[in-house]
């Protein structure tokens, strides 16, 4: 049961760094479009960062954070 909750949360963390990482690009090309004057969606991003791309950090750094705590305390609990 401990392995499947902890497979499912790593696989949750890989595809949340994927769209993390995939967002930054995204907000990196629509701001440099911005600064040369084409649309690139920076409007869109920017409307979309507190809904959609806060949660999604804290969820990355929440589930870092459950993932080391877990693995720390199953060394703790089985010495090998």
């Amino acid at each position: 049961m401990k392995e499947r909750l902890i497979g499912w949360l790593n696989q949750l963390l890989i595809v949340d760094v994927f769209f993390v990482l995939l967002s930054f690009v995204w907000f990196a090309i629509a701001l440099f479009g911005r600064s040369v004057g084409i649309s690139l969606g920076f409007d869109l991003w920017y409307s979309l960062w507190e809904p959609v791309f806060t949660p999604a950090i804290g969820i990355l750094m929440a589930g870092a954070l459950l993932s080391g705590l877990i693995s720390y305390i199953s060394k703790r609990l089985n010495p090998n």
